[in-house]
C-alpha cells in the first residue's frame, strides 16, 4: 500500500480518517487560503483542497495525499474560522435562523503519478433562532474558535441547529469519509 497523508493539522480531520484503520501521516501544508477575486465560496474550497495536497507532494513524492478545506457561507457572506470570542458570537448571531452552506473540498492526490481526484461535498445546516444568552452559554461550554461557522456539530453545536442536509455528515466535520473512501478504491486502497 502506497504511503498515505493527510495534508492538513487539523485533529478533527486526523480522528475522522482515523476511523478507517489504516496507517497514515500528516503534513502541514503551506498555503494561501484567501480566496481569489469574484471566486464562488464553493470554488475556493475545492481549490484549496487541491492546493494543500499538491503543496506537500514535494516531500512525500509516492504518496497518496488528502488535501480538504471547507468555506461556510450564506449568500455573499463567508464564515472562516472565528479566532476570538467575540468573531466567534458575531457569526453565531448573523447565522441566527438562517441556512448556512458548508462546503467541503476535498481531493485525493496521486503524488507519483499525478492523478488527482477532486469532489465537492456541500451541507446545508439550519440554524435555529438564537438569543444572545443561548450563544453566549455555548461559547462558554465549547471551544468552537478554530472551527468554520463557529458551531461544533460532532459536540454542543449540534443544539444550535434545526437541521442539516447533506451526503456525508462527517463534511460537515472537515473530511468527508463517503468521498473519501471511493477515491482511496479508485487508487487501490482497499476499504474495509
Amino acid at each position: 500500500m502506497p504511503q498515505l497523508v493527510l495534508a492538513s493539522t487539523s485533529p478533527f480531520r486526523r480522528e475522522l480518517l482515523a476511523r478507517f484503520r489504516i496507517p497514515f501521516d500528516t503534513a502541514a501544508p503551506d498555503t494561501d487560503e484567501s480566496p481569489l477575486p469574484d471566486e464562488t465560496p464553493a470554488a475556493t474550497a475545492e481549490r484549496l483542497a487541491r492546493l494543500k495536497a499538491a503543496a506537500v507532494a514535494h516531500r512525500h513524492p509516492h504518496a497518496l495525499i488528502i488535501g480538504s478545506d471547507q468555506v461556510a457561507f450564506c449568500g455573499d457572506q463567508r464564515f472562516g474560522k472565528p479566532g476570538t470570542r467575540k468573531n466567534a458570537f458575531e457569526q453565531l448571531r448573523t447565522m441566527s435562523g438562517k441556512a448556512v452552506v458548508f462546503h467541503t473540498g476535498l481531493c485525493l492526490l496521486n503524488a507519483a503519478t499525478g492523478r488527482a481526484h477532486l469532489q465537492g461535498i456541500p451541507t446545508e445546516v439550519k440554524f435555529r433562532e438564537l438569543s444572545d444568552s443561548e450563544i453566549g452559554r455555548y461559547l462558554d461550554t465549547e471551544d468552537a474558535l478554530n472551527c468554520a461557522g463557529s458551531a461544533k456539530s460532532e459536540g454542543l453545536g449540534i443544539t444550535l441547529m434545526e437541521h442539516m442536509r447533506g451526503d456525508d455528515p462527517n463534511a460537515l466535520i472537515g473530511l468527508p469519509l463517503i468521498a473519501l473512501a471511493g477515491m482511496l478504491r479508485a487508487e487501490g486502497i482497499l476499504l474495509p
